[in-house]
């Protein structure tokens, strides 16, 4: 019996046009043997809801370099739970000061992580954490 994928989506919410990040993330999970999902730029909350319930994702990363992380991941995180996703990892990608990457992880941010973040390190955390989804 094989195991499943891990179906990722990967969202830039607002108005933020720099994806440069996002693809690189995209690249790395896929590369690791994941399903990735690129939402493209400009995303509402309520369109990053919605795809990730209708791809069936285990994780959806956020990739926000504008400085409206802390209106914009918890608006997601608020939708994801409305259509009931509550086993839905979320990490954070981007330009985040520790107080509000502190606040996002209280909000159910799984992880934040900054520029320069090894790829890796994102690829066996997403692993760990859908682990303890499944487990």
């Amino acid at each position: 019996m094989t195991e499943s994928k891990i179906r990722v989506l990967i969202a830039k919410p607002g108005l933020d046009g720099h994806d440069r990040g996002a693809k690189v993330i995209a690249r790395a999970l896929r590369d690791a043997g994941m399903e990735v999902i690129y939402t493209g730029l400009r995303q509402t909350p309520e369109m990053i809801a919605e795809a990730a319930l209708q791809e069936d994702v285990n994780v959806v990363g956020l990739s926000i370099l504008s400085g409206a992380h802390n209106v914009l991941v918890p608006a997601v995180i608020e939708k994801l739970r409305a259509n009931g996703l509550h086993d839905v990892t979320v990490f954070v990608g981007g330009i985040i000061p520790e107080e509000d990457a502190l606040a996002l992880k209280a909000k159910g941010v799984h992880a934040v992580y900054g520029p320069g973040t090894n790829t890796q390190v994102v690829v066996e955390e997403i692993r760990q954490a859908v682990s303890h989804q499944t487990a």
